[in-house]
């Protein structure tokens, strides 16, 4: 009676065994279904965009590298990063060089025409960035006729040539910071988060910002998708109402930005 009870209990562990893997494989096999690569989240961004994305020691680091691979973890899913130049990022999209970009991406209409956002993690605000010799420049009235440092399709960019600056297309922050601080553009428009970060590794830099968030309000950030992954952007949706539920999205905000940029 005995060696029967051991083989039924036997039986029992190896069928739930069973069970529990095949659970997994299909886990893994509906995590991997809407990704350009088996059981991986291939992620764009720039890399060289502080405090967003960028290298510290080698190592690809930043508020979005984190909360990225926090919800590749909740899909089950491994994340891989590819690095490319913000005026060629979007267009990666189509070219199915990833399957979602994290690069503090605003939501407007024009581009949810032709991508699909989902849920917004980010509120930053938007500052006009300045020498401090400059008393020209206060407001966004005063872009006008004004040479500005911009990424020609981000929204700051967009604003800028709105507002009637004359655009000195640049590829990054680095780069629109290099303009500014060599009077070769009077001023950038751009996130308050990256400024800050860019201000705290050039102490000595003869720079100001000014607060625009009031004029204009900073479209919130989210990532952004093909418009006909419909099924990635919802699980995305729900890792980052998970991510929200246990505070690590808060945590990381107060991580990088010293302050809770996670709410309007």
């Amino acid at each position: 009676m005995k060696k029967i009870t051991i083989a039924v209990i036997a039986i029992v562990i190896i069928l739930a065994a069973a069970i529990g893997l095949a659970r997994q494989q299909a886990h893994h096999k509906q995590a991997s279904a809407d990704t350009i690569s088996p059981n991986t989240l291939t992620i764009g961004l720039e890399g060289t965009f502080a405090p967003f994305s960028y290298r510290q020691d080698g190592k690809l680091t930043g508020f979005e590298v984190d909360l990225s691979t926090a919800i590749a973890k909740k899909l089950d899913l491994k994340p891989k990063y590819v690095q490319t130049k913000w005026d060629s990022l979007i267009a990666g999209l189509g070219s199915k060089r990833y399957d979602v970009i994290f690069n503090d991406v605003g939501v407007t209409p024009e581009r949810q025409q032709a991508y699909r956002f989902s849920t917004p993690y980010l509120y930053a605000k938007t500052v006009l960035i300045k020498r401090k010799n400059n008393t020209q420049l206060n407001s966004l009235a005063d872009l006008k006729g004004k040479k500005m440092a911009q990424s020609t399709t981000s929204n700051f960019g967009v604003l800028a040539k709105k507002s009637g600056a004359e655009i000195v297309a640049v590829p990054g922050m680095t780069e629109a910071m290099n303009m500014v601080t060599t009077q070769r553009a009077d001023g950038a428009l751009n996130d308050l988060g990256a400024y800050a970060t860019w201000q705290k590794a050039n102490p000595d830099a003869d720079t100001t910002a000014i607060d625009l968030s009031k004029e204009s309000p900073a479209a919130p950030a989210a990532p952004l998708l093909a418009k006909n992954n419909k099924k990635l952007q919802q699980r995305i949706d729900q890792a980052i109402a998970d991510l929200k539920q246990d505070g690590t999205l808060q945590k990381l905000s107060l991580t990088y930005f010293n302050a809770d940029l996670t709410k309007k």
